[in-house]
């Protein structure tokens, strides 16, 4: 498999693009082996690396993020991310875990020391490369569920949020973070320049909302768009350029991500 991965890193066109299609192998294999391990029957994908590997959003993404929608009380991160390490260590791979299940949401990172270098990424011997993850143990509710078999790399049967839900997630995210993520603004932009994607999921908003504190009043079918308008309006653009340029599949699309579009779009 390493071998797979090395012809993939030579079809990049820049190092930057190199290193982001050795991290979405990685993720590849992790979903893989997370669906060989059982760990798929009780998780659900969600958030941007969902969106790359389902609808194929034009941009990579670093974070493996989930919910934990059944068998709640049987799951456990650590015996699964354990089992996968012994997978990759078979192919040679050096393989080490951080892991976090002290918290609501249940943070992992799958490291790969020397691998950076190993394939010509870095020139630094000691490296690594590590693929973050995290479960939301206890996710609002509402959500809509799907499983969608899809090839990216390896072929994978993925449960997830369905489409309502993840756009839900998104705006959640946006409306509720303390910084600015232009990664999160890009997929906005990405959603509702689709005319096909259906509305956002409001249980699910609206749930999520609460379980976060929101201060605002309930969001609507005639109200949402307005208070992400808000929100956009708020922003400094600069950030958000500078947050997600290094992860566009193509950096002509940098030029259509301004306020103004992304304003209009909401209207």
């Amino acid at each position: 498999m390493k071998t797979y991965l090395r012809r993939q890193i030579e079809k990049a066109s820049s190092p930057i693009q190199a290193g982001n299609i050795t991290r979405e192998y990685l993720q590849a294999r992790i979903l893989e082996q997370l669906q060989f391990q059982g760990g798929m029957i009780s998780l659900a994908f969600q958030g941007g690396t969902a969106l790359r590997f389902l609808y194929d959003l034009p941009r990579f993404s670093e974070i493996l993020d989930f919910t934990l929608e059944r068998q709640k009380g049987n799951f456990n991160l650590k015996k699964i991310l354990e089992k996968i390490q012994r997978e990759f260590e078979k192919e040679t791979y050096q393989v080490s875990l951080k892991i976090n299940t002290k918290k609501v949401v249940n943070s992992a990172f799958i490291r790969f020391p020397g691998l950076p270098f190993e394939f010509g990424l870095s020139q630094h011997r000691n490296q690594v490369l590590a693929i973050k993850l995290e479960v939301d143990t206890q996710p609002p509710a509402g959500a809509g569920l799907e499983t969608t078999i899809v090839r990216r790399h390896v072929a994978l049967q993925l449960q997830h949020h369905d489409q309502p839900t993840l756009f839900a997630g998104k705006i959640h995210a946006l409306l509720q973070r303390n910084y600015v993520k232009g990664r999160d603004i890009f997929d906005l932009f990405w959603y509702l320049s689709n005319r096909n994607w259906p509305e956002p999921n409001l249980d699910l908003l609206n749930n999520a909302l609460k379980q976060t504190d929101w201060q605002g009043d309930k969001l609507t079918t005639d109200t949402w768009r307005g208070v992400v308008r808000e929100k956009v309006s708020e922003l400094s653009w600069e950030n958000v350029v500078d947050d997600v340029a290094p992860f566009l599949e193509k950096e002509a699309e940098i030029q259509l991500l301004t306020k103004k579009n992304l304003l209009s779009l909401l209207d």
